[in-house]
């Protein structure tokens, strides 16, 4: 049977933030594949409990993806068991998913009806933010992680995308775009790279049907700032850092 609450005890955080996203929110999420664990085998998620007070000790290196590949370029930060196609919003199956794997990194499946979003390097997100900042646009979410920032935007299609990027005369590589069929890791989560947090938290904006969801700016209000940001850091932005 599918249980309904997790034990006592249980660090919830991440079943909680993943169950806000779905219910309140309408954004359909999937556990991510998380880290090894020290002496474990490559392949197999992690289904260990995370008791309080007590706290997970910290690895000696560098983080190892708890998936089959060794040189995993995005560690513990992707789909896996379940794929992609299962990210939900019915909370039935998102508590059982993090009953079973509390410490899982949640995934938002980016698209669709969904948020998209564009990521860059850390330091070139720093600097897009603060040039969005002086010219006073409004912003939605922006994702953090000790390498990459990730701004949340309205849902865009690929053919909208591809049109939007052919008018510009060159795009950096070390930006990602987070469309239909992508996905990205929320706070509170934890991947290889360290801790996903909220550099801008959301703001609710209530619609006229009565639900609050975070506002989202189209794609085109932020492509040019980060382009620009990504295209005067060393290199021409052409490194693409993970």
């Amino acid at each position: 049977m599918v249980p309904e609450t997790p034990e006592a005890g249980l660090d919830t955080a991440r079943r909680d933030a993943a169950l806000r996203y779905a219910g309140a929110w309408g954004w359909p999420v999937v556990p991510g594949v998380g880290l090894r664990q020290a002496g474990a085998p490559a392949g197999a998620p992690r289904r260990t409990l995370t008791l309080r007070p007590a706290a997970a000790p910290k690895p000696a290196g560098p983080a190892a993806c708890a998936c089959p590949d060794p040189e995993c370029v995005v560690p513990g930060a992707h789909p896996f068991d379940p794929g992609l196609l299962a990210a939900t919003t019915d909370a039935r199956m998102i508590g059982w998913w993090w009953d079973r794997r509390p410490d899982a990194p949640v995934l938002l499946a980016t698209g669709g009806r969904a948020p998209c979003a564009v990521s860059l390097p850390a330091v070139a997100g720093a600097r897009a933010l603060a040039a969005l900042d002086a010219q006073g646009l409004r912003l939605g979410p922006v994702v953090a992680t000790p390498t990459r920032w990730a701004l949340l935007v309205a849902p865009y299609g690929l053919e909208r995308l591809g049109e939007l990027l052919y008018a510009k005369d060159s795009v950096p590589s070390s930006l990602r775009f987070h469309g239909e069929g992508g996905y990205l890791p929320l706070p509170p989560s934890t991947t290889g790279t360290g801790q996903v947090r909220w550099e801008r938290a959301p703001l609710d904006d209530s619609a006229a049907d009565g639900s609050a969801r975070p506002w989202l700016p189209d794609v085109e209000a932020v492509v040019d700032a980060l382009i620009e940001a990504s295209t005067s850091m060393p290199g021409g932005g052409s490194r693409l850092a993970y």
